[in-house]
């Protein structure tokens, strides 16, 4: 029998008879622990040990554990506990309770529990001996696994990061025992904390220490494959475990947002039509297979950076893009995820603002949920890896962006997106930005017509002003501007890219085959030396993305079963039906498009360079002018 893919939902009747188990487990126990550490007598007047030459790393000794008097100890002048140990101990209670029912269910949708009731009545022999110590030991696993799991996802706290947590000396052969360690190390691990801050951090990091522990062990279990595909609730507490996807400890609120509808964006006619594209990708993922047809099929865009001046409309793309995959989401069924990641997540902790930019990555990747992550002014929130004015928390968040976005262990199920917002992309670091797949400049409102429109739109209808001579919003029709947007990238516009292009479509002709489009690449790398292969990707993912520029028809959106509930080969298949083919003009006003970009910030960071020179050199000329004025009057003292 296997365990069920559907959702169980654990009753506090099945919690509350484990109360006396968990009880007795925080109050006292007493363990076999193996003997590890430094051992010995202090040498006098050395500062050295006395090291046996007999190794210990095979014995065991019995230790007392109170987790309860432990926690107590922290405030050891006060008999009452604070709200913050009581938090603790609580949670550390209850989640022994939650262990115990979720290795019930674990036993029950198996066949450990007959196995279990069998051996009750005479000793099981053979093939069945093995297998029930198998599960047995498996249901100990989860038990471990659960509490670990509980403990992140329940307990808040900010504070001082703990990178030596104790991991336990883990005991898998049942799940009490499994228990019983994992309390005595973190006994151990919180024992001597100097408040109740780092009582809840050492507790929270003790957590990613057992998890991370585990699952390295997980290879060595036989038995939970099927619990891979469990999803567990306990709605009293907001926990939700779902096979050994790892939940980051921040809870999920509901979406709280002003959408914004896309009639209701004047101008950056790409950037709006490309959100409207991607919301309608996100939601094609399929959670049985964990995977999205445009990543297959190509074209799916799991990075981009959007760029302009202030007020220029990033913060409603982000509006209008959240809003439509609340929308759809809410069609489906589907659970949706928005996080921010921005400057009030920067610590002054060593090592803590890289903890909690992993932690929004882990939020967002969750592959059992339609993700949306933005980093608003990401120029603010990471830094140059050669600036060493920025702080040592901006480094830490760049380097686990980059680590995310492109790293070794980056797998892109297309079931998140992330995008980067600024508006100074010059002061991001060159590789993060260059792990952006799609280049959105957001430049808002550009045309006469598109000043008419935004004033109207704005202004709204408490007047008796006359329109004139214009046609309302007839310029904002997206299938119209976008195509003309995309025409206008058929010849570069940056003056450095426009150079490359002139010289080369008079020594070789207009661009027309595969040769000339790699001979016209390489020119632009030689003209801009961070036009790199990981550039040459980024545009092929681009113009994958535009044969698959497909128009999704909103009615396979209107209800779940038309086509997001369909299997994922007849999802894969309606969508290829719509592919379209690569052209030479398509290839062509992506590479200008993208390059385009490179020499923008390249300009913009040697304009500011320049306008650095230029105000040094002015408050030199001036100081020069001042000296010679105290000199002339006798004031001037060297």
């Amino acid at each position: 029998m296997t365990l069920n893919a559907g959702l169980t939902t654990l009753h506090e009747d099945d919690i509350a008879k484990h109360q006396a188990i968990a009880q007795s487990l925080v109050t006292k126990l007493i363990i076999l622990e193996r003997v590890d550490g430094p051992n010995g007598a202090p040498l006098a007047g050395t500062g050295r040990r006395f090291v046996s030459t007999v190794s210990t790393g095979g014995q065991r000794r019995t230790r007392e554990v109170e987790l309860a008097r432990t926690v107590q100890s922290i405030r050891g002048a006060d008999p009452l506990l604070s709200p913050a140990q009581h938090a603790v101990l609580y949670r550390v209670r209850r989640g022994i309770q939650v262990a115990l029912a979720v290795a019930d269910v674990f036993a029950r949708q198996t066949s450990l529990e007959q196995l279990q009731a069998r051996n009750s009545t005479a000793p099981l022999a053979g093939e069945d001996a093995e297998r029930f110590k198998a599960l047995l030991a498996a249901s100990a696993y989860v038990a471990a696994f659960t509490l670990a799991a509980y403990l992140g996802a329940t307990l808040q706290g900010e504070g001082e990061p703990v990178d030596d947590a104790a991991e336990p000396d883990f005991l898998i052969d049942t799940p009490q025992d499994a228990l019983k360690s994992m309390v005595a190390a973190l006994d151990r691990s919180i024992a001597g904390a100097p408040d109740e801050l780092a009582l809840t951090a050492r507790t929270r990091a003790f957590s990613r220490v057992a998890i991370d522990g585990l699952l390295a062990r997980k290879a060595r279990f036989t038995g939970l494959q099927n619990f891979e595909t469990v999803h567990i609730r306990l709605d009293q507490d907001d926990f939700t475990l779902n096979g050994f996807d790892v939940a980051p400890g921040q809870k999920r609120k509901p979406l709280v947002m002003t959408f914004k509808k896309p009639e209701e964006i004047i101008g950056n006619h790409i950037a709006k039509y490309q959100a409207l594209k991607l919301a309608k990708m996100l939601v094609a993922y399929d959670f049985d297979r964990q995977m999205n047809p445009f990543v297959e099929l190509g074209g799916f865009l799991f990075t981009f950076i959007g760029d302009g001046m202030p007020g220029t409309g990033k913060t409603i793309l982000i509006q209008m893009l959240a809003g439509m995959l609340h929308d759809y989401c809410g069609v489906a069924g589907y659970a949706l995820h928005y996080e921010n990641f921005g400057v009030d997540q920067i610590s002054s902790y060593q090592g803590k603002s890289g903890q909690n930019c992993k932690e929004f990555v882990n939020n967002v990747m969750n592959p059992r949920a339609i993700g949306f992550g933005t980093i608003d002014d990401v120029d603010q929130v990471t830094a140059k890896r050669s600036d060493d004015r920025a702080s040592a928390g901006q480094h830490e968040v760049t380097a686990v962006l980059m680590e995310s976005f492109a790293g070794a262990s980056t797998v892109i199920r297309g079931n998140c997106t992330f995008g980067m917002f600024s508006n100074h992309p010059e002061n991001v670091d060159d590789a993060l930005r260059q792990r952006a797949g799609a280049r959105w400049l957001v430049d808002g409102p550009q045309t006469e017509a598109d000043y008419i429109d935004i004033f109207a739109l704005l202004v709204g209808n408490n007047h008796q002003i006359p329109l004139g001579e214009h046609e309302l919003y007839a310029g904002q029709e997206i299938k119209r501007a976008v195509t003309q947007s995309y025409a206008a990238h058929s010849r570069p516009q940056e003056d450095g890219l426009v150079a490359v292009w002139e010289r080369f479509e008079k020594e070789r002709g207009k661009v027309a085959t595969l040769a000339d489009v790699g001979a016209y690449l390489h020119r632009i790398k030689e003209a801009e030396p961070r036009f790199t292969g990981r550039a040459i990707r980024n545009i092929t993912d681009a113009i994958k993305m535009r044969a698959m520029d497909v128009e999704l028809p909103d009615d396979w959106f209107e209800d779940a079963a038309s086509f997001m509930h369909k299997s994922y080969e007849e999802k894969r298949a309606m969508i290829e039906d719509l592919r379209g083919p690569i052209t030479i003009d398509m290839v062509l006003q992506e590479i200008n498009r993208y390059a385009d970009s490179e020499f923008r910030y390249t300009d913009k960071t040697e304009d500011a360079a320049i306008a650095d020179i230029i105000r040094r050199e002015r408050q030199r000329e001036k100081a020069i002018h001042e000296i010679e004025a105290m000199k002339r009057a006798g004031r001037w003292q060297s």
